[in-house]
């Protein structure tokens, strides 16, 4: 799992050093969901900048410039592709046609090999397997809610975007991971991460008057557009790639009691262990059983399933 984070700084109320200490809050929150990297982008100075590390929210030093509005954060918790090589860490840079972009993921897609193959488009470098949604969005050349919804319609896994393009219209794509954003109208803000609860906490530390808080519900399969003056544009996909081919055939629907392995230690070592001769990481063992899949499941997959 990975957390999303940010906000939308409308109201022009917080400058560059509030920002900066509210930011760092928000992400040293979402540790909670990754400690492997983490990141954030953001326009300034009329340029698209992204600034990612290979650490944990608590050791970044956050210095958001007084014209950002809008900030777009991740921690990571990888599961394919190497935190250690940083161009493999969110969130990514994209271009579609004339317009810079940065996408960032929270979830696992099954499906990104297959699609590179069938759309045709370019190897990379980048091991992780968010990667195919920029390049989704790169072939269409926009990043209208027509381009979200295509791309969000082609990749199969578990997921929730954000798309961060530089004149600061930020897109959410709500899959089946969680998302939780809240809107401050007193002083024109809104924050977001992947839950409630990390969400909470965060405002609290924050300790700032921000008035009574609007919470903006964001279902599954839906997109949302916030604009920097605030306003708010609603599309729709077909969440029909949700969970993958291996998650449909087991009945899996999200936010399963996590399987409890205790006793079983030797087991997940010998799961993990075969794991790579399949072409998953150990990491992916880990998601599998977050999920609720007993070990019995899991190997049946590893030696029969497809994605």
């Amino acid at each position: 799992m990975c957390c999303l984070f940010g906000m939308v700084d409308y109201g022009h109320h917080f400058n560059g050093r509030q920002k900066s200490r509210m930011l760092s809050i928000l992400a040293i929150e979402c540790e909670e969901r990754g400690v492997d990297a983490t990141g954030v982008a953001y326009n300034s100075k009329g340029r698209l900048r992204i600034y990612k590390r290979p650490l944990s929210a608590h050791k970044l030093h956050f210095s958001v410039p007084n014209d950002a509005r809008v900030i777009m954060g991740h921690t990571r918790m990888a599961t394919q592709g190497s935190e250690k090589k940083n161009y493999n860490n969110h969130p990514f840079l994209g271009m579609a046609g004339n317009m810079p972009f940065a996408l960032a993921h929270n979830g696992v897609l099954y499906n990104d090999l297959t699609l590179r193959k069938h759309q045709k488009l370019p190897k990379t470098k980048i091991e992780t397997d968010s990667y195919i949604a920029v390049q989704l969005l790169e072939k269409r050349k926009a990043l209208d809610l027509a381009s979200l919804k295509a791309m969000a319609e082609k990749v199969e896994g578990s997921f929730t975007f954000t798309v961060l393009d530089g004149k600061d219209i930020l897109s959410f794509v709500k899959g089946d991971n969680p998302l939780c954003l809240i809107h401050f109208p007193k002083v024109g803000i809104y924050l977001y991460a992947s839950t409630e609860a990390i969400l909470s906490r965060a405002v609290k530390r924050m300790g700032l008057p921000l008035g009574r808080p609007e919470k903006i519900e964001v279902e599954c399969g839906e997109l949302l557009q916030l604009t920097p003056d605030g306003a708010i544009t609603r599309g729709e996909f077909e969440p029909t790639g949700i969970y993958g081919r291996q998650y449909r055939l087991w009945g899996y629907m999200p936010y399963c009691t996590p399987y409890n392995n205790k006793g079983n230690a030797e087991y997940v070592a010998q799961l993990k262990s075969m794991a790579n001769f399949y072409g998953y990481t150990p990491g992916a063992i880990d998601r599998m059983l977050s999920h609720g899949f007993t070990l019995d499941e899991i190997e049946e997959f590893l030696y029969c399933g497809e994605v």
